[in-house]
C-alpha cells in the first residue's frame, strides 16, 4: 500500500467576476478499499484528509475589533440623537469574531513505528488495535497478538499498520508463510491463520451479521464446511496485462492504486494457471506484443483471462485486446500452447473502451476447439469464454449437495432456480423435480444452461432469459412452484424479486450466497414477506480469504 502524505492538498475556487481570487481548502476523507482479488476490481486513488489552513498555508489569525470595524456595514450601527452629536461617540453592535475550525491533528502519522495489542479482528480480516484512542488496523494481525507494527495510512476514519516483528503470537497463527507474496498482496485476508480458526472466523462473521436483525435471531448457523482443497482451488483468473513488451506484468492492482502487483506463483490459483501466466509474459517479449497503456489510451493487449476444466485440467485463454490484431495473437497463442500442452482453447475478446470492465462484445475463436468441458460431482458442463461458472469446483460440490438436501423432493414438486447461471443448481434437482425451471438475466448464460440441459439429458429443464421479478410474476399465473432457490449475485436481491417469489407462495425457499451482509438483509426481508429462516450453512468456497458462501433454508410461516 502506498503511503499518503500527510500535508494538506489546497484547491483554488475561481472567484466571481469583478472580484478578487478567493481561496479555499477542501477537506478529503478516504479510507483505503477492500483489496482487488481480479482485473475487475481497481478503485480509484484516495487522498489524504486535509487540514483546514489559511490561504497562505499559515495558521489563520483570529478577527481583531479594530480589522471588525473596518467591515462593519453601516447598518449594524446605533442610531444617533441630535443631542448625541456632540457626546461621545455611539456605540456599536459589537459582532463576536467567529471561532476559528480546531485543526485536527492526527495522533499518529505514516512511518510511525509502535507497539500495539491485537483484542479482535474486523470484517476483512484486519487485527483490530487501539492506541491512544486511535483505532489501527494490523494487517494479519490475530486477538491476543503483541506485535510491533509500522503505520502505512492514516485518514479521518480508519488508520493502517504493518507488523514488523510479533512480540506474542496467537496459538491460530500458521508457523509458516501460505504465500511468499503475502506481505505485498493483501487479497488473502486469513492466510496467516491455521485453516481451522479459518472455518471458525467465518462462521463468526455469519452468526454476527445473521443475528443483526431481531428477526433472526433464533436461526440456527451450523459450522463452516471446509474446501476440498485449501490452496490451488481457483480454477479462473481473470488478470490485468500492464508494463512495457520487453518487460510485461501481468496480475491484479494494488490496494488503492493503479499500480500492478506482478503474480507469477499465486498459491490459490490452479498450478497450470501460474505456468500459464508465465508463459504468456515470455511470449509477449519474444513476440513484441503491445501492452494497452490506460492513460494514453494506446497499446493491444489489456487483460489475461486463464480457466482450467476439472477432472480433464484443459485450460481455456481469453486474451482481451483493444482491437483484433490477427497474426499478434495467433503467434502468441502458438506459443503459450507449445509451452503449456494443457492449453486446448485459445479464444480473444475486443474491447476497445476506456473503462475498467474486462470483456467487450465481440469474440473471436483462435483455435478450432472453442469450450471445455467440465465437470461438478456426475454433471457435466461447457464452458465458453464468458461463461460463469464457481471458482472452486470441489466446494461447489458442496453447496449444490446441501441445496439438494434442503430441498428434499419427492419427484412431484415444481422448482423455480432464479439467477440461475449456466444451470449448476438447476441440474442438481433435476433428477428429483417434476419440473425445472432456471432464471437468468444473460442470454448467454441462458443458452450455455440449456445446452448444460441437453449434455446431461436433463429433459425436465428449461430456462427463460428476462426480468427476474417479471418471469416469477409469469410463473406464477402459471401455475405457481413448490421450491424457490435464489442465487444472487453480491448485492443480494431485489426487493421487488423477494416480493414476487413471496406471492407465489412456496412452501420452501433456499437461498444461496457469497454474501452475509446481503444474505441477512434479504433473509428479514423475507420474515416480513411471511417466510421463517430455520439454518443456514456457511461452506468454504474462497480458503485465506475473508468470502464465505452460505445456503439457508426458509419456510413458509
Amino acid at each position: 500500500m502506498k503511503n499518503k502524505s500527510d500535508a494538506p492538498k489546497r484547491d483554488r475556487v475561481k472567484h466571481p467576476a469583478g472580484g478578487k481570487p478567493k481561496k479555499t481548502f477542501a477537506t478529503h476523507t478516504s479510507a483505503p478499499p477492500k483489496s482487488a482479488t481480479t482485473a475487475e476490481a481497481h478503485p480509484p486513488k484516495a487522498k489524504p484528509a486535509a487540514a483546514p489552513a489559511s490561504s497562505t498555508g499559515k495558521q489563520a489569525r483570529p478577527a481583531t475589533a479594530k480589522s471588525r470595524e473596518r467591515r462593519e456595514p453601516e447598518y449594524f450601527k446605533a442610531p444617533r440623537s441630535p443631542e448625541a452629536k456632540t457626546a461621545a461617540k455611539p456605540a456599536r453592535v459589537e459582532i463576536a469574531a467567529r471561532p476559528e475550525r480546531e485543526e485536527r491533528q492526527p495522533k499518529l502519522r505514516s512511518g510511525q513505528v509502535l507497539e500495539l495489542h491485537i483484542t479482535t479482528t474486523n470484517d476483512d480480516g484486519f487485527g483490530v488495535a487501539n492506541h491512544e484512542g486511535t483505532r489501527v488496523l494490523v494487517a494479519g494481525g490475530l486477538p491476543g497478538e503483541s506485535l510491533v507494527a509500522k503505520i502505512t495510512y492514516v485518514g479521518r476514519r480508519e488508520t493502517f499498520a504493518n507488523i514488523v516483528k510479533p512480540l506474542k503470537t496467537s496459538p491460530d497463527r500458521t508457523p509458516s508463510p501460505t504465500c511468499k507474496m503475502g506481505k505485498a498482496c493483501d487479497g488473502c485476508g486469513l492466510t496467516q491463520m491455521r485453516y481451522p480458526a479459518q472455518l471458525a472466523w467465518k462462521k463468526s462473521l455469519v452468526a454476527r451479521q445473521i443475528h443483526k436483525f431481531p428477526s433472526l435471531f433464533e436461526v440456527t448457523v451450523h459450522d463452516t464446511i471446509g474446501s476440498p482443497k485449501e490452496l490451488g482451488y481457483r480454477n479462473t483468473a481473470k488478470l490485468v496485462v500492464a508494463g512495457k513488451n520487453n518487460d510485461p506484468v501481468i496480475g491484479i492492482y494494488r490496494r488503492n492504486t493503479h499500480d500492478v502487483l506482478e503474480i507469477e506463483d499465486c498459491a490459490l490459483h490452479h498450478p497450470l494457471i501460474n505456468k500459464v501466466v508465465k508463459a504468456a509474459k515470455a511470449g509477449i517479449k519474444k513476440g513484441k506484443v503491445q501492452i494497452y497503456n490506460p492513460k494514453s489510451e494506446m497499446g493491444l493487449l489489456r487483460y489475461l483471462v486463464v480457466r482450467v476444466a476439472e477432472p480433464s485440467n484443459q485450460v481455456m485463454v481469453v486474451f482481451v485486446t483493444t482491437e483484433e490484431s490477427y497474426n499478434e495473437m495467433h503467434h502468441l497463442a502458438k506459443f503459450i500452447q507449445q509451452a503449456v500442452p494443457e492449453v486446448a482453447v485459445v479464444a480473444q475478446n475486443i474491447n476497445n473502451s476506456t473503462g475498467n470492465v474486462i470483456f467487450g462484445h465481440k469474440d473471436r475463436s483462435i483455435t478450432k476447439a472453442q469450450t471445455l468441458k467440465a465437470f461438478i460431482g456426475d454433471m457435466r458442463f461447457n464452458l465458453s469464454p464468458h461463461s460463469f461458472f464457481q471458482v472452486n469446483s470441489g466446494a461447489a460440490r458442496l453447496i449444490y449437495g446441501k441445496v439438494r438436501e434442503y430441498a428434499r423432493l419427492t419427484g412431484k414438486e415444481r422448482v423455480i432456480d432464479v439467477y440461475c447461471g449456466i444451470g449448476g443448481i438447476s441440474l442438481f434437482l433435476a433428477d428429483r423435480a417434476r419440473e425445472v425451471v432456471g432464471i437468468e438475466f444473460v442470454d448467454a448464460a441462458v443458452a450455455d444452461a440449456t445446452a448444460n440441459a441437453a449434455l446431461n439429458e436433463a429433459k425436465n429443464c428449461r430456462f427463460e432469459a428476462g426480468d427476474a421479478a417479471h418471469l416469477i410474476d409469469e410463473i406464477g399465473e402459471e401455475g405457481g412452484a413448490d421450491l424457490i432457490v435464489l442465487n444472487p449475485p453480491r448485492k443480494g436481491c431485489d426487493e421487488k424479486v423477494l416480493k414476487s417469489v413471496a406471492a407465489i407462495s412456496p412452501a420452501r425457499i433456499i437461498y444461496v450466497s457469497c454474501s452475509p451482509e446481503t444474505l441477512a438483509r434479504d433473509l428479514d426481508i423475507l420474515f416480513r414477506l411471511g417466510y421463517k429462516t430455520l439454518e443456514v450453512q456457511p461452506v468454504d468456497m474462497f480458503p485465506q480469504t475473508v468470502h464465505v458462501e452460505d445456503v439457508a433454508l426458509l419456510e413458509k410461516a
